[in-house]
C-alpha cells in the first residue's frame, strides 16, 4: 500500500492568508441569512413574510414603482426556482435597463454586493429580469418575473448601503 502525504501545514497557511486579503467589489460575504430579513435590516422597511408577499403588503404603506431608484427593493415573483420569491436592494442604477443590487442568499448562504441585474422585459418595465450569477462569473440565463420596486421611506445611497451591510447581516442573523 502506498502512503500519500498531504502538505497540511502549507495548505493551511495559504488558506488562512487568503482570509486576510481584500475582497474585490461584488464578491460575497458568508452569511447564513435569508433575503427578506437582510433587505429589511439594510433598508428599514417594515415588511414581513416571504419576499413575494412584500409587493402586496407594501400597497398603501410604501411607494411602488416599475422604475428603480438607489435604495429601493426589487421584488421577484414566486417561481419553481424561487418558491418564496426574492428581494434585493438596488445599490446603484447604471442605466435605464441595468442596476446593481446587494442581496442575501442568491448564492446559498452568501451576501453579494453590487451584482448586475438587467431588465429583459419587452416593454422596459422591469417585469422580467436576468441576474448575475457569481459562481459562473457571468449573467445568469434564467429570466425571473418581477413585481417591481418598493421605495423605503428613507432610501440610502450606494456608499451608505454598502457600509451598512455588515450590521444588516448581524441583525438578519438574529432573525429580526
Amino acid at each position: 500500500m502506498r502512503r500519500v502525504e498531504f502538505p497540511f501545514v502549507p495548505l493551511l497557511c495559504l488558506t488562512l492568508a487568503a482570509c486576510g486579503g481584500t475582497r474585490p467589489s461584488g464578491e460575497g460575504r458568508s452569511a447564513a441569512v435569508e433575503c427578506a430579513p437582510f433587505a429589511r435590516a439594510l433598508t428599514g422597511v417594515a415588511l414581513t413574510g416571504p419576499a413575494a408577499d412584500w409587493w402586496a403588503e407594501a400597497q398603501g404603506r410604501y411607494t411602488r414603482s416599475h422604475h428603480p431608484d438607489t435604495g429601493s427593493l426589487l421584488i421577484l415573483r414566486r417561481s419553481a426556482r424561487l418558491p418564496s420569491g426574492h428581494v434585493a436592494v438596488v445599490s446603484q442604477v447604471v442605466s435605464r435597463r441595468q442596476i446593481m443590487v446587494t442581496q442575501a442568499n442568491w448564492v446559498h448562504h452568501r451576501v453579494t454586493e453590487d451584482q448586475t441585474v438587467i431588465d429583459v422585459s419587452s416593454d422596459g418595465d422591469w417585469s422580467a429580469v436576468r441576474v448575475w450569477w457569481p459562481p459562473s462569473g457571468q449573467m445568469g440565463v434564467t429570466e425571473y418575473a418581477a413585481f417591481g420596486f418598493i421605495r423605503p421611506d428613507h432610501p440610502a445611497g450606494h456608499d451608505r448601503l454598502i457600509a451598512a451591510v455588515p450590521a444588516a447581516i448581524r441583525v438578519a442573523e438574529q432573525g429580526w
